[in-house]
């Protein structure tokens, strides 16, 4: 062949290259559905989650954790349907290469996606049953979307292997050990915790710290600064900061109550009318901020792939926020205000919030929001108006916030209203929630 004819041999070639049927490519195929293409069936699914998570009482940490690992499983299928997404192998802590769908084949990964949250979740929850039902209510909806039986049956296999593939890895986070582990112990030692009233519970979650974090290096990353020193002497820093929580309490305002209920965010409030003894279940801090992540993604009319990314993201922040306080809780091990002021000078002295069971320093509600505020502003900016009605279905009103830091704002403050933290837990909580999240949005790169 002369070069001539070798000219015209490769350009031929390359242009048979060119035509080549894209069904024929060596990569998985996308099978679209725009209807599937909506968020709304994942933030239905995540909606049952928050409220399966509510009706089985889980702590707030423990919650964190019930979010984290369905979601990673969701954007781990749903990225090969948006090949500008990166996997999160490789940058969560000890996740290995996940599962990849066949070349050749055609998915609907939308639907694989939510299957693999659906599936994950209910390992992770007490009522399978109830996630049961919904995941049938679901599977109807998208079998109403004419979606071929043999793509549909890869989708829903390529969904159970992500699940399987990150319940295997949740595994590793020493979760189900630290279930063994010693209760906390209580020792009589001025300023430090003892179990309040009325129900007197054990400090839950001890061993948080041990759990495996998702971004941070260890849950001493970002360790705040102490507590003020516990010193009852009238005139000493705690003192003056104990009696801060006493006065603002007995004067508290009626917005300041407002707001102080509208963040409570306490899984099991207890109450006793006589002998008999009954709990009223709220929405965990971790899963009001769920909640405004949805508020958001509907807002900004995201597509199922941009709601998932934000979702995921918020909820690592959340969960190593978790971690990070809970560390500086049972190393401070501070006692709360109404132990202090009961047991000094007013035995009649109540908070207008709960006591929740667990360590004073820091405010866990300053940290997660901070965090989960931190990220947010990363994917909306810092203008991003918005009404939070996530606690209407708990009986009380919608508040609008400029931003998502505003929210965070007057959610750490609302511990000192509600008389549960000193002002200190609160100011180096929000610093030490903020430090999580700027290392969350700066170092999980997701597209």
């Amino acid at each position: 062949m002369n070069r001539l004819g070798g000219y015209i041999f490769l350009i031929l070639v390359l242009i048979g290259a060119g035509c080549k049927n894209p069904q024929e490519s060596s990569v998985p195929k996308t099978y679209e559905v725009e209807a599937t293409r909506n968020p709304v069936l994942l933030d239905q699914s995540v909606k049952k989650l928050t409220d399966v998570i509510v009706h089985d009482i889980f702590s707030p940490p423990v919650a964190s954790r019930n979010y984290v690992y369905p979601l990673v499983a969701a954007y781990e299928v749903l990225r090969h349907g948006y090949p500008e997404y990166k996997t999160l192998a490789g940058q969560l802590r000890e996740l290995k290469t996940t599962p990849k769908p066949e070349n050749d084949q055609a998915y609907n990964f939308e639907i694989a996606a939510n299957h693999a949250f659906l599936k994950t979740a209910q390992n992770f929850i007490f009522s399978e049953k109830k996630m049961e039902d919904f995941r049938d209510e679901v599977y109807a909806k998208y079998a109403a979307m004419n979606v071929p039986k043999d793509i549909y049956d890869r989708s829903i296999a390529f969904g159970d292997a992500m699940s399987a593939h990150i319940m295997e890895w949740s595994d590793g986070d020493l979760y189900k050990q630290t279930r063994t582990y010693p209760r906390f112990s209580v020792e009589d030692e001025p300023g430090r915790w003892t179990p309040t009233p009325p129900a007197y519970m054990d400090g839950i979650e001890p061993h948080w710290n041990k759990i495996r974090p998702m971004v941070l290096d260890s849950a001493r990353q970002f360790q705040p600064l102490p507590p003020t020193k516990y010193d009852m002497k009238k005139g000493s820093q705690f003192y003056k900061e104990l009696m801060e929580v006493y006065e603002v309490v007995k004067n508290a305002n009626e917005e300041q109550i407002e707001i102080a209920s509208f963040w409570d965010c306490n899984p099991y409030v207890s109450h006793t009318v006589g002998h008999v003894m009954y709990a009223t279940k709220k929405i965990t801090p971790g899963g009001h901020w769920i909640g405004i992540t949805r508020t958001a993604t509907r807002q900004a009319n995201l597509d199922m792939m941009a709601s998932t990314e934000i979702y995921t993201k918020v909820a690592i922040a959340l969960f190593d926020g978790f971690i990070s306080c809970w560390d500086e809780k049972y190393n401070s091990k501070l006692i709360r205000p109404e132990t202090v002021i009961n047991g000094s000078f007013d035995e009649s002295w109540l908070p207008l919030l709960q006591t929740p069971p667990f360590p004073e320093h820091t405010s866990g509600h300053s940290v997660i929001s901070t965090a989960a505020a931190v990220v947010l502003t990363d994917k909306f900016g810092d203008k991003f108006s918005f009404v939070d009605s996530t606690e209407v279905e708990y009986g009380l009103p919608p508040r609008s916030f400029d931003s998502f830091l505003g929210a965070s704002d007057e959610a750490a403050i609302s511990r000192l209203y509600g008389g549960i933290h000193y002002r200190p837990a609160i100011e180096y909580g929000v610093d030490q929630g903020r430090k999580v999240g700027e290392f969350v949005a700066e170092n999980l790169e997701m597209k």
